[in-house]
């Protein structure tokens, strides 16, 4: 186990480019890790790493060393699941996905299966901004339009979000409401992460497709600012179903143009490491999809 728990540490180092992160992951401190991690290299006879002031790399041989080694864990948390009484799953569990949807989707879900796995941590990062999953040691991660590409990584699509343009009353009473999308370049615009296209939103209706251009005269980097910033008077946004469904219900918020539509946008499940993801990140992600489609939104 203490082989294993050196290669586990190795791959952390690689990914980070640091000791000292990969120390702080772990509860080490850098020179246990560095001390580690020299013993491994000793006993590989290699050299893994290369060593500088500013940063820690694989060599080549440790670049070929870390897909190997990364595959092999995988297969061993894979052998030691098949076998554990009751299936439970352990460990740490690293997620990562828009705010909005961890707010409103993922985590009023993930009760019944935390309480099934009791042993299993699960980490959870909100953030709009994609970040490298590989460098974070994320398991999985929600992508909600256009995913990345990579040759690695695989992704299986969970869902299906409806688009909406909603604004607060009081800014309505203020200003009126757009009779068609062309209206809303008379309009103030909230411009957030939720936007496929922060210059223009398409419509359709009966067969007619209009992008309307529009100038967002605020702009947010969290979707869920946007949506408070809706609410709170600064205009129209145009955001997902899901995420502003409790203002739309309170009347805090009120949908426009609701004789027109906009196309769905697709929700992924996005596995960085491809083949070698976890057994854990998968279950979790069949008990989201199931509670999606349940809930008539797969």
């Amino acid at each position: 186990m203490k082989d294993i728990a050196a290669l586990k540490l190795y791959t952390r180092v690689a990914r980070l480019g640091s000791f000292s992160a990969a120390g702080r992951e772990s509860g080490m401190s850098q020179p246990q890790v560095s001390r580690m991690i020299a013993e491994l290299e000793q006993e590989l006879g290699a050299r893994l790493l290369s060593r500088t002031t500013r940063a820690v790399v694989p060599t080549e041989a440790g670049k070929a060393f870390l897909l190997r080694i990364e595959a092999i864990l995988a297969a061993l948390d894979e052998a030691g699941q098949s076998v554990r009484e009751g299936g439970e799953f352990h460990g740490m569990l690293r997620l990562s996905m828009p705010t909005s949807f961890g707010i409103h989707v993922a985590i009023p879900r993930l009760a019944d299966f935390a309480a099934r796995h009791s042993r299993l941590q699960i980490h959870l990062e909100l953030d709009d901004r994609r970040q490298d999953l590989v460098r974070e040691a994320v398991d999985v991660a929600i992508r909600i339009g256009t995913l990345p590409d990579s040759a690695s990584a695989t992704a299986r699509q969970i869902a299906l979000v409806s688009r909406v343009i909603v604004a607060s009353p009081a800014y309505l009473a203020a200003n009126g409401a757009p009779a068609r999308p062309e209206d809303l370049a008379g309009h103030r615009i909230i411009g957030g992460a939720a936007a496929t296209n922060p210059l223009a939103w398409t419509f359709e209706r009966d067969g007619e497709r209009i992008a309307a251009r529009v100038q967002p005269q605020f702009t947010t980097n969290e979707n869920e600012g946007a949506i408070v910033a809706a609410i709170a008077g600064l205009g129209i946004t145009s955001t997902g179903e899901w995420d502003c469904r409790r203002a739309l219900d309170d009347g805090s918020l009120v949908r426009l143009l609701t004789d027109w539509t906009m196309a769905d946008v697709p929700v992924h499940a996005y596995f960085p490491m491809g083949r070698n993801t976890r057994a854990a990140a998968r279950a979790l992600i069949d008990h989201l999809r199931e509670g999606i489609a349940a809930d008539g939104r797969g």
